[in-house]
């Protein structure tokens, strides 16, 4: 039973956090970062102040669960991806699985995360929260990828090829979100996140992948 209750109130606390990321996002898009504060999102998100400041220390800190979740799908599809598949295919397999508009839930977090990376580039607090969110994602892809190499992913420090594979794509993904956020492009198609990130992904050279 405790258990159960533990898991139920982290279910309730990622819930909350993902409700006051939204709600971060419609306020920064509607009035701006500049001109929104923390009382104003928690106000709208219906939690007291003090529970807002439970769970992020800044206003710009509040939509890291939105660039969070698109990393975390990335990884879980790359961990997920057919055994057989060198490590340059599971993350080309990861990326169009993470970033595929054809989910709704993808399709409108791609839409919060191109609408959050335009206010990025006149906030440099945002800007350090998008970056931050990439750099989780690349420590945990570097598990993901040593559990498919079979190497314990707890090993400090992991091999330098699996850390090296892991930041170039994390890189070569970051990249192209981007550049995708910048333009007018939609989310499916030739133009969209999943394809310029797989295309960035191949287009790597070998070397990091085997690397010793």
């Amino acid at each position: 039973m405790p258990v159960t209750s533990t898991s139920l109130t982290e279910r309730r606390k990622a819930a909350t956090r993902t409700d006051i990321a939204r709600t971060a996002a419609a306020l920064f898009v509607a009035r701006g970062v500049r001109d929104t504060r923390a009382e104003d999102i928690a106000r709208a998100a219906g939690v007291a102040p003090r529970t807002f400041y439970r769970y992020f220390a800044t206003k710009e800190e509040a939509v890291a669960p939105l660039f969070a979740a698109g990393a975390r799908l990335w990884v879980d599809a790359t961990r997920a991806a057919p055994a057989a598949l060198p490590l340059p295919e599971a993350l080309v397999h990861g990326t169009r699985e993470a970033l595929s508009p054809e989910d709704p839930a993808n399709a409108e977090s791609l839409e919060w995360v191109r609408s959050l990376l335009r206010l990025a580039d006149d906030n440099p607090v945002l800007r350090t929260v998008w970056n931050d969110a990439y750099h989780q994602s690349e420590v945990a892809l570097a598990g993901a990828l040593a559990e498919r190499a079979g190497e314990d992913p707890e090993r400090r420090p992991l091999p330098l090829g699996l850390r090296l594979a892991a930041g170039t794509a994390a890189t070569a993904v970051r990249v192209a979100v981007e550049t995708w956020a910048a333009g007018d492009a939609p989310a499916d198609g030739p133009q969209g996140p999943a394809a310029l990130a797989a295309r960035c992904i191949e287009s790597l050279s070998t070397s990091p992948w085997s690397i010793t």
